[in-house]
């Protein structure tokens, strides 16, 4: 196999355990709009921006559902959130980012959540200069499972997508790297592949960890 040494890297449930922190807000905003918990649609747009994540919800809340006042609960949750704490990083994240650098690979992020949210997550872990692309899902019209974040993800790196190894951990986000024609890795997080969809990567492992040990590997 050729030697490639070009990584891009999904966040949300890849780097961070940001998803089920997701799941948390959208059920406190929706009690606290008094509609009930709505952390159940989380799963069904992991992934995806917030425009084609609107779509999805019109569908189970309605066209006229009031998507501001419920955002704004779920703003109050994150702002709360971040006064305390810190979203909570993926087993081997650091280990991982130090191997590739020390390794020579140039490395990207494409992640569907807003650049302002990717570059404060990235920031408040120390991990942003190990990055030498950020593309958040405000840049891009079409959401994942469309192809386009990570077309533009291979351009920027100077890269064709089969010069790119893609991690991901959501079928959105399978789909859109694969059928950019990355060599997708995926690490699942809140949603697990059968063995049909698996077809759709080139590998599937368990964390992190394992994720090194095969760019060791393929590095000799």
């Amino acid at each position: 196999m050729e030697n490639i040494k070009t990584v891009i890297f999904d966040m949300d449930g890849l780097m961070f355990d940001s998803e089920r922190l997701c799941i948390q807000a959208y059920d406190y905003a929706g009690e606290a709009y008094g509609i009930g918990k709505l952390g159940y649609l989380v799963m069904e747009t992991l992934g995806m921006n917030h425009e084609a994540s609107d779509q999805i919800w019109k569908k189970h809340l309605g066209e006229d559902y009031d998507a501001a006042g419920i955002r704004k609960h779920v703003d109050a949750f994150y702002e709360d959130f971040h006064k305390h704490h810190k979203v909570p990083v993926k087993k081997g994240l650091y280990e991982l980012l130090g191997y590739l650098k020390d390794h020579g690979y140039s490395i990207a992020v494409a992640s569907s959540t807003k650049t302002k949210d990717v570059l404060r997550n990235l920031e408040e872990a120390g991990i942003r200069g190990y990055f030498k692309e950020i593309i958040g899902g405000d840049v891009i019209k079409a959401s994942k499972p469309r192809p386009d974040i990570y077309l533009l993800a291979c351009s920027r790196m100077e890269k064709a997508p089969g010069e790119c190894y893609a991690l991901e951990d959501s079928k959105n986000g399978v789909l859109s790297a694969s059928s950019a024609g990355c060599r997708t890795i995926m690490v699942p997080d809140l949603w697990q592949p059968d063995e049909a969809f698996l077809q759709n990567v080139f590998a599937c492992f368990k964390d992190l960890d394992q994720v090194r040990e095969f760019l060791m590997e393929q590095d000799g």
